[in-house]
């Protein structure tokens, strides 16, 4: 048998991408035939299952695209089911299998360590078993504290025991930047729109969204530099701006363009405040709404789209480009606006393949987003603008909808499921699985000039 396993590895050689791919595709594939069970649904009947595959891709994803309400649809079983996809997805299939293998007292390989590298994003192998208990204790603590301050808003229309379930669950799906909720008892698929104008669910599940959306490298360096942002690793300093940055400017533009007109109503000082915050937060791949997004104007659609592709960012529970991503983009073209060599941030200089890899990843997301989109419009007769939403919430794991998703026939569904695991598992790594790295050519082509732009 030993005989066996030295052949075995040393014939099949199985990348870290592959393995990822692998994880979340096995994860979604057992959360899909635990959904289709009868004693997942409220009825008491089997699901079908591109239903069921859809609902465990969006959970496994942490999108939060729902064609069943969640409340009202499945079960107290379908709905464990599905917060447990949630946090597997969300703190990532390689972090739950080390925590696992730590647990029951397994050593950590080289290959593991290197496979959790890639999963979250890190910079180095070493000490990434400490980062892995990090993510755990953080995770944990992170959502019990969500969880306690949402108990009180929940008690006195749930219940005692109902609400420790509410608030467990809203807390799980906020910090993993998933959306799905279970407010639909009072009107299907309405999300938090009852709560639009509760400050403290409001700013308990928007800091849920944006902790979880920051990422775990940069935690770890605000535990260990505190407020000494001087010492901070580029990457963070960068994060941390840039999701300043795309929190208030959109929340500006919300609060002035879009919730000062009547439409809304006669809403007050705080409440356009609440609503604004809330608004520019959610799209960062939460998937969370307390508005109806179809009485936006078209260019508050329009921000949100764009919102949903940025995302979070790197090693983080959120999805889409990533904001790192679109910093080096605007970095590099900074540096040729200015005729500089080189793209910086913070006073660091960024390599080359960084850049191009930015650069890859943005041509991948515009494409499949602008494919899916007018797929889905040209499949369904829908309008562009509504379809490249749906797009954007899919590819970007976000789950916000403009309500046509429960009406989309197979062909939609099947892309839209097509997108939310490219946009959790990522577009590089799925590059990096398929094709080989093994082999590379020692010697390079002529080069010749070309003009662009």
């Amino acid at each position: 048998m030993k005989l066996l396993n030295k052949i075995f590895h040393k014939k099949i050689h199985v990348s870290s991408s592959r393995i990822i791919i692998l994880g979340f595709f096995l994860a979604i594939i057992c959360g899909s035939l635990l959904l289709m069970l009868p004693i997942s649904s409220a009825e008491g009947h089997g699901t079908p299952f591109l239903d069921s595959l859809f609902t465990a891709t969006s959970a496994v994803c942490v999108t939060g695209l729902i064609v069943h309400d969640t409340a009202t649809y499945w079960s107290g079983f379908g709905q464990a089911v599905i917060i447990t996809l949630i946090q597997i997805g969300g703190m990532g299939i390689v972090t739950i299998a080390v925590a696992f293998a730590r647990l029951s007292g397994r050593k950590i390989g080289l290959m593991q360590r290197s496979t959790m590298q890639e999963a979250i994003s890190a910079p180095h192998v070493g000490g990434i078993v400490r980062l892995t208990n990090f993510i755990l204790r953080t995770t944990i603590a992170i959502e019990l504290i969500g969880a306690i301050i949402l108990y009180p808003c929940f008690l006195s229309e749930f219940g005692p025991l109902k609400s420790i379930w509410y608030s467990v669950f809203h807390s799980i799906s906020a910090f993993c930047n998933a959306g799905f909720d279970l407010m639909g008892i009072r009107e299907p698929f309405s999300s938090l729109t009852a709560y639009a104008s509760h400050p403290v669910v409001n700013i308990v599940i928007a800091f849920l969204i944006i902790i979880g959306g920051i990422g775990f490298l940069t935690w770890e360096d605000i535990k260990i530099h505190t407020y000494h942002l001087h010492k901070y690793r580029m990457q963070s300093k960068t994060i941390l701006c840039v999701t300043s940055v795309l929190i208030v400017v959109p929340a500006i533009y919300f609060f002035f363009a879009e919730f000062s007109r009547n439409t809304w109503g006669d809403l007050s000082l705080g409440e356009r405040t609440i609503r604004s915050f809330f608004q520019s937060v959610t799209p960062r791949t939460a998937g969370f709404n307390t508005v109806d997004l179809t009485l936006l104007t078209e260019p508050g659609q329009v921000i949100t789209i764009l919102l949903m592709l940025i995302g979070g960012s790197p090693g983080s529970t959120a999805g889409g480009l990533k904001t790192t991503t679109v910093a080096v983009l605007f970095a590099s073209a900074f540096a040729v606006f200015t005729q500089k060599p080189n793209g910086h941030l913070f006073h660091r200089r960024i390599p080359d393949n960084t850049i191009h890899y930015a650069a890859t990843i943005l041509l991948m997301y515009i494409v499949l987003f602008l494919s899916g989109g007018l797929l889905i419009s040209c499949a369904e007769g829908l309008p562009v603008l509504p379809s490249l939403f749906e797009a954007a919430s899919a590819i970007g794991t976000v789950g916000l909808s403009m309500g046509i998703t429960p009406q989309l026939g197979i062909l939609s569904r099947i892309v839209l499921i097509c997108l939310m695991f490219f946009g959790r598992v990522g577009g590089l790594t799925l590059v990096f699985a398929a094709i080989s790295n093994k082999h590379h050519a020692a010697s390079k082509l002529p080069q010749e000039k070309i003009t662009v732009g």
